[in-house]
């Protein structure tokens, strides 16, 4: 179980996303860390099981058992935000900005592993949820921090990558059951 099973597994139609996958993992810029936290919480955030289960057997032989947890709870606790940040934006009445939200994130304060690490998983995670409100907060969390753009920008490449690998499997094992 791998990235490689994972490219194997891409129709011929979807050349560009197996290459796209392929370059994302073996050029990064990102640290190991961040780049395998980036690719389980979006392996997460597309609900896909055999995204999931490729992505996070190859990490598992990366991240430490507190990284793997921290990059699952980034998936798990913006999978909360992202729904509840996005409809108060959409609703479009700036009182709801006023209200306290009220939703436990404690994991946000002490996610077990590096805060930058962590906000660049949060990141990558709002980009497959679509969460405008989400993703200008924790880019500025990352800039502010000294993240460069282009980091910025390759989670957030990691994200649609790993979001259209999940699309094209999960649409390709859902025509072969028809």
């Amino acid at each position: 179980m791998s990235i490689d099973a994972l490219k194997g597994s891409l129709p011929d139609f979807a050349k560009d996303v197996k290459l796209n996958l392929g370059s994302l993992v073996t050029t990064s810029s990102l640290t190991e860390q961040q780049l395998w936290g980036t690719l389980l919480a979006c392996a997460a955030a597309t609900k896909s099981a055999r995204v999931i289960a490729e992505v996070a057997a190859e990490a598992a032989d990366t991240l430490s058992a507190e990284a793997f947890r921290a990059a699952k709870g980034a998936a798990a606790i913006m999978a909360m935000n992202n729904v509840y940040y996005r409809s108060m934006h959409l609703i479009g009445d700036e009182a709801y900005a006023t209200m306290p939200a009220k939703l436990r994130m404690a994991i946000i304060g002490a996610p077990g592993v590096d805060k930058v690490d962590f906000e660049l998983w949060c990141l990558a995670v709002s980009a497959i949820n679509g969460c405008g409100r989400c993703l200008e907060s924790h880019e500025q969390v990352l800039r502010q921090a000294g993240m460069p753009r282009e980091q910025i920008q390759e989670g957030i490449k990691i994200a649609a990558v790993v979001n259209a690998v999940a699309a094209v499997l999960e649409s390709e094992a859902a025509l072969a059951a028809v």
